[in-house]
């Protein structure tokens, strides 16, 4: 079976490409990279040539509010029109848990237009929504320095391991379309200002993580409920203190 991973370079992409080759099917990596470009429909047409699947696992170059917006909206466009004209069955799109219950966040709020959008499209779909990933620990420290410290809220959170969620996606695409939503998580809950201090604690990283309940998450309030998933989602085996163990917490923390 073809299937085209738009953002096919990228962290979760690699990995899952890897994955469905390893199982048999046809994976194409389509990114800038490879000259295919969902914001101006270059290559588009030529990569998904047969393809019976198309699995979006793209982000936004940047998070300001106007400019993720416009991301998501152009390229969701974009790929469900020419997905349309070239005969896919199946669009599987990368989401995020509890983006409908942070509407504060411009990121969040451009995750549920493109939802809304793929929902909306006559392409049978599947919408995966994950829940925070391991290697971007380190990223949520960085994003939450007020002074000289790390301020979150210490509300609850189930993250779960890069390679996890390039399987939960590769699992949904080579089945058939759900045409609903489908939630992914790690196996175990943490306090996300203890998970976050514990991650810094590994690296070396010597700044203080302050548990402060009025901090925010990417720009909204956040509650014990916003950043888990629901008793029905299909959770991940990595551990964090397994995850610690292996290569892929040693890359990130090569990346920071």
């Amino acid at each position: 079976m073809k299937i085209v991973v738009i953002g096919g370079s990228g962290l979760i992409g690699s990995k899952l490409v890897n994955k469905l080759r390893g199982e048999g099917h046809e994976a194409v990596a389509a990114s800038p990279n490879s000259s295919v470009n969902t914001i101006t429909g270059e290559g588009l047409a030529e990569a998904l040539k047969g393809a019976s699947v198309v699995v979006d696992v793209t982000n936004s170059p940047s998070w300001e509010d106007a400019a993720v917006m416009k991301f998501f909206e152009t390229s969701t466009r974009n790929l469900l029109s020419y997905e349309a004209i070239a005969g896919v069955g199946h669009h599987v799109a990368l989401s995020v848990v509890g983006s409908e219950r942070m509407p504060e966040s411009g990121y969040f709020r451009a995750k549920v237009a493109q939802e809304r959008l793929i929902e909306e499209s006559s392409v049978p779909c599947s919408i995966v929504r994950a829940t925070q990933f391991f290697e971007f620990l380190k990223g949520l420290a960085d994003i939450s320095i007020e002074g000289s410290k790390v301020h979150l809220p210490p509300v609850l959170f189930q993250p779960m391991a890069a390679d996890d969620v390039a399987s939960g996606v590769g699992r949904i695409a080579v089945g058939a379309p759900v045409n609903r939503t489908v939630e992914i998580g790690g196996p175990e809950q943490f306090r996300l200002n203890e998970l976050v201090a514990r991650r810094l604690a590994t690296l070396k990283d010597s700044r203080e993580v302050i548990a402060d309940p009025r901090a925010r998450y990417s720009g909204a309030e956040v509650d014990d409920r916003t950043l888990v998933p629901g008793k029905n989602a299909q959770l991940g085996e990595t551990r964090y203190e397994t995850w610690l163990t292996q290569p892929a917490a040693k890359m990130a923390a090569a990346a920071h």
